[in-house]
């Protein structure tokens, strides 16, 4: 039994179409956000579907194997065998970074080819990768700040997965990873947080449009969203930490 949460806090009637098959989602306990308990498979593709309009992938969907337009998967993060139970992190004043582009750092793309070519960057004397955005974005291509899928691993690099073997190996060879996130705005293409709640907001604006509603009614969800996010990538991904994108466009 899966249990499916969504916070649309202006729908008036929620379902999660689990495998096709769509199931009533109930008020739960915090103000704006919906439940249903459903059987699932493993791999069960899933969506939700507000006064009963289009399938819409979940905010904080895992996994885009379709693309961001597609439905949602789930993952069991616990299943994954992790081997770096040793490494202890390592101390970043004086540590050597290298900023690396999972898409052009190999002709191939991936995180599997990175992985190849980590031996490389030892010779080199990196301590640390900070790894540029690989939240799910439209298309294979991209430097990865038009991410849309924030909680989901770009899927043309490998996926979930992908990057669980990428972190586990730069562990392996004492480097550390640093992952950079994007907060302060989404990509044009594939951007259905607004149709769930007020995760925007006019009041102010950036370079990119409205900006991240850390200000307005139904703020406090849009930071639990922001920060929960956070912590997923530390907990679920290992990694060591975060380098925040352009932070000053984040106005709280």
């Amino acid at each position: 039994m899966t249990r499916f949460a969504v916070w649309a806090p202006s729908a008036g009637t929620a379902e999660a179409e689990v495998d096709g098959v769509r199931h009533a989602m109930h008020h739960a306990g915090r103000p704006g956000w919906w439940e249903a308990a459903v059987d699932t498979s493993a791999d069960s593709d899933y969506a939700f579907v507000l006064d009963s309009g289009a399938p819409l992938p979940d905010p904080r969907s895992p996994w885009q194997p379709h693309g961001v337009h597609g439905p949602s998967r789930l993952v069991d993060h616990a299943a994954f065998p992790w081997s770096d139970e040793g490494w202890r992190g390592l101390p970043l004043p004086g540590a050597v970074l290298y900023e690396l582009h999972v898409g052009t750092f190999t002709s191939e793309g991936t995180f599997a080819a990175a992985v190849g070519r980590l031996d490389h960057l030892v010779d080199l004397g990196v301590d640390c990768v900070e790894v540029m955005p690989v939240a799910a974005f439209p298309g294979r291509h991209g430097w990865g700040y038009d991410g849309v899928a924030l909680w989901a691993v770009h899927e043309p690099y490998g996926g979930p997965i992908g990057f669980k073997q990428f972190v586990d190996a730069c562990h392996a060879r004492n480097i550390g990873v640093v992952l950079d996130v994007v907060y302060n705005h989404l990509g044009p293409s594939g951007n259905y947080l607004d149709q769930f709640g007020p995760y925007f907001t006019r009041r102010h604006t950036t370079p990119w449009g409205t900006a991240v509603n850390l200000a307005d009614a139904g703020s406090d969800e849009v930071r639990r969203f922001i920060v929960d996010n956070a912590v997923m990538w530390l907990r679920d991904y290992h990694v060591d930490g975060l380098r925040l994108d352009a932070v000053h466009a984040l106005v709280d």
